[in-house]
């Protein structure tokens, strides 16, 4: 377990370190997104030297959180896995689904792993040469792919729990979306 995320039974206390982080301009990408969530109470790990996971609860469902670090490109890869998984026999409706919303989409893109048929929100980011994440990059990343999976996952659940077409469950996830606002 990372000093900046929370310890084992779930407790958060703020930490030096942690402070540290959220009060300085710019940190390692892993470091920063693992005190982001941390501070918004979220259970974090730092699974390898260049990732970290989380999981937060979104409008509709928990979502994981993965951030990966690719130093040698300075892009951090930010994904968050809504718990969709696609059935042989939905995929061509859920890929037809995945281009409408990619089209309405400007940061980010939905896409589903071939290993698993799960489906995400990826975006990749590229850092300075310093590869250096700021408090503003990691609030805007990481609340860019939940609001984009809570917009969207409405969309999926008519597609693949309710046969609505790719079309019409889009258009109805749209409507109800601007009726929250």
């Amino acid at each position: 377990m990372h000093p900046a995320c929370n310890d084992e039974n779930g407790t958060h206390e703020m930490r030096p370190r942690e402070q540290e982080y959220l009060s300085a301009d710019d940190a390692a990408p892993v470091e920063m997104l693992a005190a982001l969530f941390d501070a918004r109470g979220w259970p974090c790990e730092i699974t390898a030297e260049d990732e970290v996971t989380g999981e937060v609860q979104g409008s509709w469902a928990k979502y994981q959180l993965r951030g990966i670090w690719r130093g040698e490109d300075n892009v951090l890869q930010l994904i968050c896995l809504p718990d969709i998984r696609v059935t042989p026999e939905k995929q061509a409706k859920a890929y037809e689904l995945l281009s409408l919303i990619n089209e309405q989409m400007w940061l980010g893109h939905f896409d589903i792993w071939s290993n698993g048929s799960v489906l995400l929100y990826r975006h990749g980011a590229l850092l300075g040469d310093d590869g250096l994440l700021s408090l503003k990059q990691a609030q805007a990343l990481t609340e860019t792919a939940i609001d984009e999976c809570d917009r969207f996952y409405p969309a999926f659940q008519f597609v693949l729990w309710g046969d609505k077409s790719p079309r019409a469950a889009l258009e109805a996830a749209l409507v109800d979306a601007a009726g929250e606002a």
